[in-house]
């Protein structure tokens, strides 16, 4: 067996890894509420929607992982939370990715008015930095995703009432941020929470 840094031995075993915020059971229930409506106004769209327990609020995407290194990431994570005091952001806007041409992602804005989020999502890029892993090199742009269109069929149609139908604002509490492993599978995504860090 090989000897990885500090003497550990070194693994090639990787998990899909993300570092998010997490939704309270009513913002959950929202959410729910708004791809049924969806559903229900484009009954022939065929888009990949998120499954309520999935959708997080995700700081930063870091792909695979060695698992040596989960204990340097959540020591990253925890230094990141440790500067901060709970804070709120709100929930609302609509809107898809790209802006132009076929749309891919349907999304729910992020309304982060002290600016709070976006300086905790650039400590956590700092501290991971500092841990060796790479950064981001898109900006930030806080949403939530709610559906992917993969398919063309009724894709427009469904980018179009999504963007009319108002959503209702709401308010969500961050106090604590997670790593999390996503492990694909038949049924969607599974997220195993590896780590918790709480703000002071």
């Amino acid at each position: 067996m090989t000897k990885g840094t500090k003497g550990r031995p070194a693994t090639s075993e990787t998990w899909r890894i993300f570092c998010a915020i997490d939704l309270p059971a009513s913002v959950r229930a929202s959410l729910l509420s708004r791809v049924k409506s969806l559903r229900e106004a484009v009954p022939n769209a065929q888009p990949s929607w998120s499954r309520e327990e999935n959708i997080h609020l995700t700081l930063k995407f870091l792909g695979q992982v060695q698992t040596s290194r989960l204990s340097d990431l959540s020591k990253a994570a925890a230094r990141s939370a440790a500067d901060f005091s709970p804070f709120q952001v709100t929930l609302e806007d609509t809107g898809m990715f790209p802006k132009h041409g076929a749309p891919r992602v349907l999304w729910i804005g992020v309304k982060d008015e002290a600016g709070k989020l976006a300086h905790l999502q650039t400590r956590l890029e700092e501290e991971c930095a500092s841990e060796g892993f790479a950064r981001e090199v898109r900006p930030f742009h806080p949403h939530l995703t709610i559906a992917r269109l993969r398919n063309p069929q009724g894709a427009r149609e469904l980018a179009v009432a999504h963007k009319k139908m108002r959503f209702e604002p709401a308010e969500v509490a961050v106090a604590e941020l997670l790593v999390i492993r996503s492990e694909p599978s038949g049924a969607g995504s599974r997220y195993t929470v590896i780590s918790r860090h709480r703000m002071d």
